[in-house]
């Protein structure tokens, strides 16, 4: 099973706890504020610009994928890698990479695959700079993208797709994509237990 580590901004719940614990490690704007994720702005971005900056965000994160060796699971999926695309040129792609190997190599270390999440724009970097060993595509059939992943990872990339109004319908279109990755999944938005109307 694999575990979720939002690897490039802050989760919602440990926003404050980086401002206190951390506050040199969020990204600050021009007046010294600290800079929301525009796509997720109850999250803020971490500072990624200098070398010293992401070996220490890659020591507090580093902490949380422990934490999923040790509780179990087998793979860690390193979320919002692509956050550097909604920091309004403040962070680089070379950046996220040079993160996102520090993490990888956090990951291995603790005996777990890492898989590159999103951010098909990569291309090969993401396997041979950063070391991930697998993808995990959130909806790359809706946005016709998961060549992007599996010319990259072959059949190690799980796809997640999103049901909308009509789950069986949207099951039977994904099934019958040619381009359907060999590991597809179809999930609620609201990610509701069985239990759940």
């Amino acid at each position: 099973s694999g575990c979720y580590v939002n690897g490039f901004p802050t989760q919602p719940a440990e926003r404050d706890a980086w401002l206190t614990d951390h506050p040199d490690l969020v990204l600050r704007d021009a007046a010294g504020d600290p800079v929301a994720d525009p796509g997720w702005p109850d999250e803020l971005l971490l500072d990624t610009r200098t070398a010293p900056q992401r070996a220490a965000i890659a020591e507090v994160v580093g902490e949380q994928v422990r934490r999923c060796a040790e509780r179990g699971f087998v793979a860690v999926e390193l979320d919002n890698l692509d956050s550097w695309t909604r920091s309004g040129g403040l962070l680089t792609e070379d950046a996220a990479v040079d993160l996102a190997a520090r993490l990888v190599a956090v990951a291995h270390g603790a005996g777990l695959a890492a898989g590159q999440k999103n951010t098909p724009d990569l291309g090969t970097r993401g396997r041979d700079e950063a070391g991930f060993d697998f993808a995990v595509a959130e909806q790359c059939l809706q946005y016709d993208e998961c060549a992007a992943y599996t010319d990259v990872y072959g059949d190690a990339v799980i796809d997640v797709e999103y049901a909308g109004s009509d789950p069986a319908a949207d099951w039977d279109a994904a099934c019958a994509d040619p381009q359907r990755p060999v590991s597809t999944v179809l999930r609620d938005v609201d990610l509701r237990t069985p239990d759940d109307d």
